[in-house]
């Protein structure tokens, strides 16, 4: 990226941002749970089917892989989508383009509700997938520009949002289905979580202060980085981090019923501790590490326990499942937000921010997207869970090799170089 285009990228007019208005600590705390409630409307119509796969899948009549694409199909249209974020930053700026994330998001998941049909679920699934990638793009350059000096512990905050909306929905869906006695109305319902996020967004304009703050500039996927190996690096990390989230919203709660031996609703709730630990993890491991400037100590330790927590998966499901439990919720939890934290740390302002995770989630989630149909294609091969889970491991351990590589001085060396 030349100095040129830099420029470019800056926020219109070529002025400072505006400053969070005056007020005391009460208005940013608002805009921090407006952050928080936004973020908890971009994993629960992925979240809300794990619990809910038996009986999809016999009503429409599929198979573990045929299944899957009810994960695969919103996960791959973020990816695919995440780079028109850039387009709608440009055109509505931060505060309107997160709010049209979020109304897509609602409309797409209330028309889930109007049948049992495959083709209507997935085409549903891929616009929530569009919804989803416009609001969580933007997101980070939101971080980096009204919390760039408290970018980990906000960037913590919002993840934990992420974590704890999937939390509720695997433990409610399955509840919900059957007091609506129908799996589609279950999931529909989850589109008054978002109308409430459009609400608070909105209510917070002022606190948040981004109404003249535009988005990355750069129509589709020319304004991203793609000489940068630093941008490659993050990329590669997050993919795998992804694909493994995704396989585990997907896949945890069928393989402790299947292989574990626990009942339907016993392994949901187990499903569901699981994401709460994430929840805890997503904001205590970024409190614990600080702002320091080298986050490898740190992505290399949740990396391990996430690789700990799919080997114990992969090889006793039905032993020491709790043990299982903690490393993945821990690990992962933690694992998610510092990925999630890349962008802005590695990024010179904001613009350069959502390049980098207009990138990362461009490349990322497409790659992710296919994590989960190899999960459920394993699935049907084998029959069981232990290979898939297996290759899981092997993928979490590989992400140590990109990991190795960020260090500050090379993320110091590609600020400097402008690519």
């Amino acid at each position: 990226m030349t100095d040129t285009e830099d420029r470019l990228s800056a926020p219109a007019r070529n002025e400072p941002p505006p400053s969070v208005p005056h007020g005391g600590r009460t208005p940013l705390g608002f805009a921090v749970v407006a952050l928080f409630v936004a973020a908890a409307n971009l994993r629960p119509a992925i979240a809300a089917v794990s619990p809910l796969v038996d009986r999809i899948r016999t009503d429409l009549d599929l198979s573990a892989t045929g299944v899957s694409l009810l994960t695969t199909v919103p996960t791959l249209a973020m990816g695919l989508c995440a780079p028109l974020a850039a387009s709608v930053g440009r055109r509505w700026g931060l505060q309107r383009g997160v709010l049209l994330g979020l109304l897509v998001v609602a409309v797409a998941t209330a028309a889930r509700g109007l049948g049992e049909s495959t083709w209507l679920q997935l085409c549903c699934a891929a616009v929530v997938g569009a919804g989803i990638a416009i609001a969580q793009t933007l997101l980070p350059a939101v971080v980096k520009t009204r919390f760039a000096d408290r970018a980990g512990l906000v960037t913590g905050i919002y993840t934990a949002g992420l974590g704890l909306g999937g939390a509720v929905a695997a433990g409610v869906s399955a509840p919900l289905a059957d007091a609506l006695d129908s799996w589609p109305g279950a999931l529909a319902s989850w589109a008054v979580l978002a109308v409430a996020g459009m609400v608070l967004w909105s209510a917070a304009k002022g606190p948040l202060g981004l109404e003249h703050i535009d988005g990355p500039k750069g129509p589709a996927t020319t304004g991203l980085p793609w000489r940068s190996a630093l941008a490659w690096r993050i990329t590669a990390v997050a993919a795998g981090n992804s694909a493994l989230y995704y396989c585990e919203l997907a896949w945890i709660a069928p393989l402790l019923h299947d292989d574990g031996g626990y009942s339907e609703s016993s392994a949901g709730f187990m499903l569901t501790v699981m994401i709460s630990i994430q929840v805890v993890a997503m904001l205590g491991v970024p409190a614990l590490m600080g702002e320091r400037t080298d986050k490898r100590p740190g992505l290399a330790v949740t990396t391990v326990l996430t690789a700990v927590g799919f080997v114990g998966f992969a090889v006793s499901p039905g032993t020491a499942t709790w043990v299982w439990i903690v490393a993945m919720g821990i690990g992962h939890g933690g694992l998610f937000t510092l990925v999630l934290t890349l962008p802005v740390w590695a990024s010179r302002d904001a613009a350069h921010a959502g390049r980098l995770s207009a990138m990362a989630f461009f490349i990322g989630y497409a790659c992710a997207a296919v994590g989960p149909v190899v999960v459920g294609a394993l699935r049907d091969t084998t029959g069981d869970y232990h290979l898939a889970f297996a290759l899981l491991a092997a993928v979490t351990v590989l992400m140590l090799l990109p990991i190795a590589r960020l260090s500050p001085q090379r993320i110091d060396a590609d600020r400097t170089s402008g690519t």
